[in-house]
C-alpha cells in the first residue's frame, strides 16, 4: 500500500509540474530549464558557452612512453608519422561520442613531457611536426575545440631510466641556472610554455591544468591568461580554484551503484564540473600495449548519470602511438 501511495504522489507531482510548464509562456518555461546567471546578474563569460553546452569531451593521454615506449623524441615522432597518425581520426571519434572538445595530455609527467609542437624553448621533447596545430585545424573545421593539458609536476622526470628534462639547455636559454627537476624550476619552464602556445595558437580553446605550481601563482599566470586570452577556458584537476572555469574530478570509483559519479562531485552548480575517467576497466591512462576490457554498460550508465547532473564526461580512450584506439 505504501508503494502505491508513493507512486500516486510522484505521479501527482509530475502532473502538477507538467501543468505548470504548459501553462507558462514559452519564454518562462525555457527560462526554468536554463542555468541562471551568477549573482549580480552578470552573464557568464562567452568563453564558457562551449563547456556549458557540452555533454562530453575526449581525453587523450599520448606521448613518448605510449607503448611501445620511445626514449628519443625524434624516434617517437617518426613512429607517430610512419604509423599514419591523422588528426581527423581523433576528431571523428570525438564526434561519435558527441564530444564538444578534445583534451590533449601529451605534456604529461609520466609520458616524457613531450610537446607535440615545434617549440623555441628547450627543456623537453618537442616535435618538428606541428601535431598540435594540425589537430586544432582539423577539430575547428568540424566544430570541435581543443584544450591543452599542462602539468605542474617534475617528479617523474627519471622514471624510465632516462632523463627527460634538460636543465642545461633551458638554463642556457634563460641566461641563469634553472633545475627543471625541482618544482620551482619546472614551474618556470612550464610557465614559458603557456605563453608560447597562447601566442602561436589563436584557436587553442583553453588549458586543462593538473594541479597548481607555486611559480605560476607567484607570477600571476592565470590572471595573465585572462588578460591576454580572455577566450581561453581554464580547468583544474581535483582542486577548486576560484579563477578556473571548471573543476575536473578524476576517476571517481567505489560508489554504489558503480556508475554514480555525481555522488562524488563536491563542487556545486553554477560552477562547471567535469568527471574524467578511463573507458577501459583496467590499466593506465595511456596505452600500455594491451587491449584492455571495456564495460559498455558501465560507461553508458556513467555518461547518462553525468549528463543528467550537468556534469561533463571527459572520457579517456588510451590512444596508441599511431593515434588509433585499441579494438
Amino acid at each position: 500500500m505504501r508503494s502505491r501511495r508513493l507512486l500516486a504522489l510522484w505521479a501527482g507531482l509530475l502532473s502538477l509540474l507538467a501543468g505548470l510548464l504548459l501553462a507558462a509562456p514559452a519564454s518562462t518555461a525555457s527560462a526554468a530549464l536554463t542555468p541562471t546567471a551568477p549573482a549580480g546578474g552578470q552573464p557568464y563569460p562567452p568563453r564558457q558557452t562551449m563547456l556549458r553546452n557540452a555533454t562530453a569531451g575526449l581525453f587523450l593521454h599520448w606521448g613518448m612512453f605510449t607503448a611501445p615506449k620511445h626514449y628519443d623524441c625524434a624516434e617517437w615522432e617518426k613512429a607517430v608519422t610512419d604509423g599514419g597518425w591523422n588528426p581527423g581520426y581523433w576528431v571523428d571519434e570525438a564526434r561519435k561520442i558527441r564530444a564538444s572538445y578534445i583534451v590533449l595530455a601529451t605534456f604529461h609527467s609520466r609520458l616524457g613531457y613531450a610537446r607535440p609542437w615545434p617549440s623555441k624553448i628547450p627543456g623537453s621533447c618537442s616535435t618538428r611536426r606541428d601535431i598540435l596545430g594540425e589537430l586544432i585545424h582539423a577539430a575547428d573545421a568540424k566544430g570541435i575545440k581543443v584544450i591543452l593539458y599542462m602539468t605542474d609536476d617534475p617528479q617523474w622526470h627519471g622514471e624510465q631510466g632516462i632523463e627527460t628534462l634538460d636543465s642545461a639547455a633551458y638554463s642556457a636559454y634563460k641566461g641563469h641556472d634553472v633545475d627543471l627537476t625541482t618544482r620551482q624550476g619546472f614551474g618556470e619552464f612550464s610557465y614559458d610554455n603557456f605563453f608560447e602556445v597562447m601566442a602561436d595558437y589563436p584557436k587553442l580553446a583553453g588549458f586543462w591544468i593538473d594541479n597548481d605550481n607555486e611559480y605560476w601563482e607567484q607570477h600571476r599566470l592565470y590572471e595573465q591568461i585572462r588578460e591576454l586570452r580572455p577566450d581561453m577556458t581554464l580547468s583544474n584537476n581535483n582542486e577548486d580554484t576560484p579563477i578556473m572555469d571548471m573543476v575536473s574530478h578524476e576517476q571517481k570509483t567505489g560508489m554504489t551503484p558503480p556508475y554514480d559519479q555525481p555522488s562524488a562531485i563536491w563542487t556545486p552548480l553554477p560552477r562547471l564540473t567535469e568527471s574524467c575517467y578511463k573507458v577501459p576497466d583496467t590499466g593506465s591512462w595511456w596505452y600500455d600495449g594491451q587491449d584492455r576490457p571495456v564495460s559498455t554498460a558501465l560507461n553508458v550508465d556513467r555518461y547518462i548519470a553525468n549528463a543528467g547532473n550537468s556534469i561533463r564526461s571527459l572520457m579517456d580512450f588510451t590512444a596508441m602511438v599511431n593515434g588509433r584506439f585499441p579494438p
